[in-house]
């Protein structure tokens, strides 16, 4: 069951890291209901889930975040099982969910001396393709998902905008490329047409398919070895969000380039520094 929920999971746009942190989130719930339970798992029952909430709470004694993302990976193990026909219902509601107090995200871990030495290591390894799409996910916002399903009709540098379609076809919104992914589109296209490469989507393998996310993290692994720090395609939309609303972009303008579906998904980039809190209390 878990390597079909994996797959499902791997069909679905979802980060490495949240694709993982759900798959512990289900062997954990899984491992709790064999060890009180002792029969075999068939499905999720509500009556289960509140117990393990309680478990959670009282014995392992996590806190409310904690809880929340376990309950979101069983969210999606449930919409799984439902999409495989081994239940009907969907077990967990909102309010079992428990009230987080609102707080700042942590401060991006890569700063802008990181991204732009990150990016003249694939320059300078003269791979135009690699370089291209490590230019879009730090100053274009996207998602790696969202970069590897890229088509050429979905860029227009002429009005420098990039058209993202989800995965299912039925969402979709535009987005805009400042000079840097410009520039590094351009160079891209034009190799592309050079090498005579026809493929539908943007950034193909080798085999003229569309590039494996495998390759992606291979790629980040080898670079962020030469920088001695470790960053990943998420680390760069990380970035790319807490600098827009740093270099002066607004909550809205960020959060529908990066399509967070809730703006307050984006009011936790606001985190302020610590330099910029003491120059305000200077100031009163």
């Amino acid at each position: 069951m878990m390597e079909a929920f994996q797959e499902y999971l791997n069909s679905s746009d979802l980060s490495e890291n949240t694709i993982k942190g759900y798959t512990q989130s289900v062997n954990g719930y899984l491992k709790w209901f064999d060890e009180s339970k002792g029969v075999s798992f068939t499905k999720l029952h509500r009556e289960n889930m509140r117990e393990y909430i309680s478990y959670l709470k009282a014995i392992e004694t996590v806190g409310p975040k904690t809880i929340n993302t376990k309950l979101s990976g069983l969210v999606k193990f449930n919409e799984f099982l439902i999409h495989s026909k081994k239940q009907s219902d969907l077990v967990i509601e909102k309010s079992d969910f428990v009230k987080v107090q609102q707080q700042y995200a942590s401060l991006a871990k890569v700063e802008f001396q990181d991204a732009e030495k990150f990016r003249q290591l694939v320059l300078d390894s003269g791979k135009a393709r690699n370089y291209a799409i490590v230019t879009v996910l730090a100053y274009g916002g996207l998602r790696i998902s969202e970069t590897l399903n890229l088509k050429v009709t979905d860029i227009n540098l002429v009005s420098r905008e990039i058209l993202i379609v989800d995965g299912k076809g039925d969402k979709s919104r535009t987005v805009f490329m400042g000079e840097k992914v410009k520039i590094s589109l351009q160079s891209w296209l034009r190799e592309r047409k050079e090498k005579e490469i026809d493929c539908e989507f943007l950034f193909p393998s080798n085999r003229n398919r569309r590039l494996d996310r495998t390759v992606v993290n291979r790629l980040f692994n080898t670079y962020s070895a030469k920088i001695g720090k470790d960053i990943t395609p998420h680390d760069l939309r990380h970035f790319f969000c807490s600098n827009a609303i740093e270099k002066g972009m607004s909550i809205h303008e960020v959060a529908n380039q990066a399509g967070h579906s809730n703006i307050h998904t984006t009011m936790l980039y606001t985190n302020p520094t610590k330099k910029e809190m003491l120059e305000k209390m200077n100031r009163l």
